[in-house]
C-alpha cells in the first residue's frame, strides 16, 4: 500500500460565511476566536462585546481545503467536530456529524480520487438547528432559561455552557479539533483496555491485563511492554490479550497521600504504536448504609481519603484559546492548595487526553461527569443512540487513567425535574425520559468498563432516588447553595450535616489587574461590570453581604480586595465545619476552581491563572493538618483533622488576641491525631473572649506547622487599629523577598504586584513582633515590580497604607 503524503490536515483551511467574512484558519479552531484573531470582530471577552457577536452562530459557515491523494481507498477522520456538520468530499455528502464528543470516520473510497480533492465541512447554524430539533419533539423539552439566553442547547450534543451559564458568555461557538486522512484498511488500535487485580494486601501484588482491540489486525502479532516485561500475542477476532504480574508494585496515590508512580505501557502491531502511562492503584467508591443513610467516600489502596478540591469548568469559553501549559498551571495551583480531587463538571467538555495525563502526574483524582447539566433532554431513539456511542467512546478513551475515580451521570438534572416542569404530570413525563437517558449512560459505561465507579447524578441520594439532594445531608452527595442563592449568613453552612459536598461556593470580583484589562469601568453596577456578571443580582449580593460582614470600603479597588477575602471566609466557614465532621463527611469540592473568561464568579483562580486571595486562603484551610473552630450554641469547639495516612502527634496552642495584638494564652494540648475522623480537642465557653479579642491558634508536628485565627463576630463589629504595616523588599536569587511587620493586629494583609508573578502567601494576618516573610516569583525576573499593600483597616476604616 502506498503512503499517504498528507495525513494530518491541520493547516490550509478557509472559513467563510458566504457574506463577506472569509479567513484562513488552522486546527484546532473555534470560529469566534479565529475571527477575532483575524481582526474581523472585536475581542469577544472585552467590555460588552460578547452580546453583540451572537450573529456568528446564527449563520451557516463552510470550512474548506483541498488535499492531494495518491490513492483513493482512504478514510477521513474528524475529531472534536463541534456543531452540526455536513461533511462533503468532492461535492458528495460523506458524513453528517452532530456530537462534539465523538470521533467521526468517513470511508472515501467511493468519492475520493487520486490527485486533488476538495473537503468541505458545512457548519449549520447551531442556533437554528437547536430550535429545529426542539420543534420536532412531541412536547417541549425544557432547558434552563436562567442560564441560557440562547435557547435549546439541550437539543445538541455540544458543550452545554456554550449557550450561556451563570458565569459564561453566550457565544455558541463551533469549530473542529483535528481532521486527518488514513488508509481505509490501516491497522489501528480502537481501544486499549487495562484491568488491574489487586491481590493479598500483605504481598501487595498486582495483576495487570492489557487487552488491545485492533482494527484490521486479525492474525497479526502484537507486542506489549509493561513493567520491564514483554509479552507477544496474536490478534484474534480483533482482540489480543496479555497479562503482567507485578510482585512489588509502587502504587499511585492522590496528592498528599504518597507518590504518583506511573508505569509505561507500550503496544505495537505492525506500524501501529500506542503508549499509555498506568498507575497501579485501586479506587473504591464506598457507599454503605448506616443509621443516617447512604454514605459516600473514596478508598484508595485500602485507605479512606477525604476528598479536598474544587469543580473544574472549561479552561476557556472559546476552545481555540485553550493552552496546555496554562491548564497545567491551573491544575498545579489546585495541588499547591492541598487539593486531591477535581470534578470535571457536566456542562462543559470531556477534556483531552493530556488533561488526564496531567491529573495522573499531579495526583488529582477526577470525578468525571457525563456532559449533561441543568436541563432536561430528549429520550427518542436517535438521541439515545448518539449518547450511547458518545459514552462508549469516552469511557474507552479514559478508563485506563489512574486519576479517574468516579463516573457521574449528570449535573443537577434531578432538581430540574421540579424546577423546569412545575411538578405533577409534566414532572412524571420528563422523569420517565430522564430515567431512559440515565440508564442509557449507565449501560454504555458498564459495557465498556464493568468495574467502573458509577454515581447516577449530582447531587443524588443514590440509585433510583429522585428526591431532593440539596437539603437532606444523610445520604449521597449534596450541593449546598442556600448561602449564596438565598443570601443566608455564612454560619448557615454549619447547620448542614453532609456525607459529601460536591458543590457550594460564594462569588468574588476578579482581581484588579484582570478587571481593569478586560472590563474597564469597574463600578459594580456599570454596564460593563454587569455584562461580566452572569448570575442575576450577583454583584449586588457580593456588596450586600459585604455590608453584613464588614464596613463597606469607599474605593473600588478595596471592594475588589474585600470581595476575595469575603469569598475565602465563606469557603473556610463551610469547609471547617465539614472537615470537623470527618468520619461521617468525606469530601468537599467547592464551586469553582477556574474561570472561562474574565468575570465575577465563584472561582478562586482568576482568568489567566492568577491566585485570588481566596485561593491563598484555600491553601491554608485545606492544609493536611488543621485546627478548626466550630461554634456550637454557647461554646466554641476546637477540632483537629489529619489527612495523612497515619497518626500524627501534634501540639496545639490557643490564645486570645486583642486588637492591639496582645496575646493571652488560653490552652495548650498535645494529641495524637488519627486520619479516620476529626478529633475534638476541647471547647471554650462563648464568653471566653472579651469584646475586642479573637482566637489565634498555632500547631506543630514533625515536619510541619500551621496557624490560624477565628473571629466570633462580624469584622464590622471590631474597632480595628491602624497596624502601621512596614514592608521591606530584597532580591534573593530570582525571587523578591518581602518582609511585613505590624504594630497592631492586622487581618487579611494582602500584596498586589503591578507585574505577573506568584506570591508564596497572601491575605495573611500579622501580629506585633511576628514578621511575616512572603516570596514573590516574578514571571519575568529583572523587570521592576511595584507592590500595593492592602489590609482590613485601611480598606474599611478610612485609613491608607
Amino acid at each position: 500500500m502506498s503512503q499517504i503524503t498528507e495525513r494530518n490536515l491541520a493547516t490550509g483551511w478557509r472559513l467563510s460565511d458566504g457574506q463577506g467574512h472569509e479567513i484562513e484558519v488552522g486546527l484546532p479552531f473555534d470560529a469566534v476566536s479565529s475571527l477575532a484573531a483575524a481582526g474581523l470582530i472585536p475581542e469577544p471577552y472585552a467590555g460588552r462585546n460578547a452580546e453583540d457577536l451572537r450573529w456568528i452562530a446564527e449563520r451557516d459557515w463552510v470550512l474548506s481545503r483541498t488535499v492531494t491523494l495518491n490513492e483513493s481507498a482512504v478514510e477521513l477522520v474528524l475529531e472534536a467536530l463541534d456543531g452540526v456538520v455536513e461533511v462533503r468530499v468532492n461535492g458528495q455528502l460523506v458524513r453528517s456529524a452532530d456530537n462534539a464528543f465523538r470521533t467521526w470516520r468517513a470511508d472515501l473510497s467511493e468519492v475520493a480520487r487520486e490527485g486533488e480533492n476538495k473537503i468541505e465541512l458545512r457548519f449549520l447554524s447551531v442556533v437554528r438547528e437547536a430550535a429545529r430539533r426542539q420543534a420536532q419533539q412531541p412536547v417541549e423539552v425544557p432547558y434552563h432559561k436562567g442560564n441560557c439566553p440562547i435557547p435549546d442547547i439541550n437539543m445538541l450534543r455540544k458543550q452545554q455552557c456554550d449557550f450561556g451559564w451563570d458565569w459564561n458568555p453566550a457565544l455558541a461557538p463551533f469549530g473542529a479539533g483535528a481532521v486527518s486522512i488514513c488508509p481505509a484498511k490501516e491497522t489501528r488500535f480502537e481501544r486499549i483496555e487495562v484491568m488491574q487485580a489487586h491481590h493479598d494486601i500483605e504481598s501487595e501484588s498486582v495483576s495487570v491485563t492489557v487487552r488491545a482491540h485492533v482494527v484490521h489486525g486479525d492474525g497479526a502479532s502484537i507486542e506489549m511492554r509493561f513493567a520491564d516485561r514483554v509479552r507477544e500475542a496474536v490478534v484474534e477476532a480483533g482482540v489480543a490479550e496479555a497479562k503482567f504480574f507485578v510482585e512489588v508494585p509502587e502504587f499511585w496515590w492522590p496528592a498528599g497521600q504518597g507518590a504518583q508512580t506511573l508505569y509505561d505501557l507500550e503496544v505495537s502491531c505492525g506500524s501501529a504504536r500506542a503508549t499509555r502511562r498506568i498507575g497501579l492503584r485501586r479506587i473504591e467508591h464506598v457507599c454503605l448504609r448506616d443509621d443516617r443513610g447512604l454514605g459516600f467516600k473514596f478508598r484508595v489502596n485500602g485507605r479512606d481519603v477525604f476528598a479536598k478540591g474544587a469543580n473544574w469548568v472549561p479552561a476557556e469559553a472559546l476552545s481555540g484559546r485553550i493552552d496546555r501549559a496554562k491548564v497545567r498551571d491551573l491544575l498545579q495551583s489546585a495541588v499547591e492548595a492541598h487539593m486531591n480531587m477535581i470534578r470535571v463538571w457536566g456542562g462543559g467538555r470531556y477534556e483531552p487526553d493530556w488533561f488526564y495525563d496531567l491529573c495522573d502526574e499531579l495526583g488529582l483524582m477526577v470525578w468525571q461527569d457525563f456532559m449533561f447539566a441543568c436541563n432536561l433532554y430528549p429520550a427518542d431513539a436517535a438521541f439515545l443512540d448518539n449518547v450511547a456511542a458518545e459514552v462508549r467512546e469516552q469511557v474507552a478513551r479514559l478508563s485506563h487513567h489512574a486519576c479517574l475515580a468516579l463516573w457521574c451521570g449528570d449535573n443537577e438534572i434531578i432538581g430540574m425535574l421540579d424546577e423546569l416542569t412545575g411538578g405533577g404530570a409534566e414532572r412524571d413525563r420528563h422523569l420517565v425520559a430522564y430515567d431512559r437517558l440515565n440508564r442509557t449512560i449507565e449501560t454504555a459505561l458498564k459495557e465498556v468498563d464493568p468495574e467502573a465507579n458509577w454515581w447516577p447524578s449530582s447531587p443524588s441520594r443514590g440509585a433510583l432516588d429522585f428526591g431532593d439532594g440539596w437539603h437532606g445531608g444523610g445520604s449521597g452527595d449534596m450541593h449546598v447553595w442556600e448561602v449564596w442563592h438565598e443570601n443566608k449568613p455564612f454560619a448557615a453552612y454549619r447547620d448542614v450535616r453532609p456525607r459529601f459536598v460536591s458543590e457550594f461556593g460564594f462569588q468574588s470580583f476578579p482581581s484588579q489587574g484582570v478587571a481593569a484589562e478586560w472590563i474597564g469601568d469597574l463600578n459594580p453596577s456599570s454596564p460593563a461590570m454587569e455584562s461580566h456578571q452572569k448570575n442575576a443580582g450577583g454583584n449586588a449580593r457580593i456588596v450586600t453581604t459585604m455590608m453584613r460582614e464588614f464596613r463597606l470600603p469607599q474605593r473600588m479597588e478595596d471592594v475588589i480586595y474585600l470581595s476575595q477575602v469575603q469569598q475565602g471566609l465563606a469557603l473556610k466557614t463551610a469547609i471547617s465545619a465539614w472537615r470537623a465532621q470527618k468520619g461521617s463527611c468525606w469530601g468537599t469540592l467547592y464551586w469553582q476552581l477556574n474561570d472561562t473568561w474574565p468575570c465575577a464568579s465563584w472561582s478562586t483562580l482568576d482568568y489567566g491563572g492568577g491566585w485570588k486571595l481566596s485561593h491563598h486562603m484555600a491553601a491554608r484551610f485545606y492544609a493536611p493538618i488543621s485546627v478548626l473552630v466550630v461554634p456550637e450554641g454557647e461554646k466554641d469547639v476546637f477540632f483537629i483533622v489529619n489527612d495523612f495516612g497515619e497518626n500524627v502527634d501534634v501540639t496545639v496552642q490557643v490564645a486570645a488576641v486583642d486588637l492591639a495584638g496582645r496575646a493571652r494564652p488560653l490552652a495548650e494540648v498535645e494529641v495524637s491525631a488519627w486520619p479516620s475522623k476529626a478529633l475534638e480537642l476541647f471547647d471554650l465557653p462563648a464568653g471566653t473572649l472579651s469584646a475586642d479579642e479573637i482566637y489565634v491558634f498555632t500547631w506543630q508536628y514533625e515536619g510541619g506547622a500551621g496557624g490560624d485565627f477565628h473571629a466570633p463576630k462580624p469584622w464590622k463589629s471590631y474597632e480595628l487599629r491602624n497596624p502601621e504595616i512596614s514592608m521591606n523588599i530584597k532580591e534573593t536569587g530570582d525571587n523578591l523577598e518581602i518582609v511585613l511587620e505590624a504594630k497592631a493586629l492586622a487581618p487579611f494583609v494582602a500584596l498586589e504586584a503591578d507585574g505577573p508573578g506568584l506570591f508564596s502567601a497572601n491575605a495573611v494576618t500579622l501580629l506585633p513582633g511576628l514578621p511575616v516573610k512572603i516570596r514573590f516569583v516574578p514571571e519575568v525576573f529583572g523587570k521592576p515590580v511595584n507592590f500595593t499593600l492592602r489590609d482590613l483597616y485601611s480598606a474599611t476604616m478610612g485609613g491608607t497604607q
